[in-house]
């Protein structure tokens, strides 16, 4: 059985320390916010190559095109992933970064 504080959610820490307050939407023709985008899409890309156990030998062999084109199919996911809203590393920098600017 789960204790009853559990699962109403009081043992979720606390934030502490001042509110942040919310992001204003990013302008999307923004040269910073697209800059934000693109590290993402590459920090992205390069988690699903370092994750990726590698094709199951099938028994027809992908050849060494196969070796080659893996980073373009994990930068095409990563391109959709972003533009799905990613994991909100765009968002983060962006909000850092205008400010940093102002």
């Amino acid at each position: 059985m789960i204790p009853s504080d559990i699962s109403q959610g009081t043992l979720a820490p606390r934030p502490s320390g001042p509110a942040l307050a919310p992001a204003a939407a990013p302008d999307r023709t923004d040269p910073l916010w697209q800059a934000a985008q693109a590290l993402e899409t590459g920090f992205l890309s390069e988690l699903l190559r370092l994750s990726d156990p590698g094709a199951p030998d099938t028994g027809f062999g992908g050849g060494a095109g196969e070796e080659q084109f893996r980073s373009f199919l994990f930068q095409a996911q990563a391109e959709r992933m972003v533009e799905a809203g990613g994991i909100g590393l765009a968002e983060r920098l962006y909000a850092g970064l205008s400010r940093a600017a102002r």
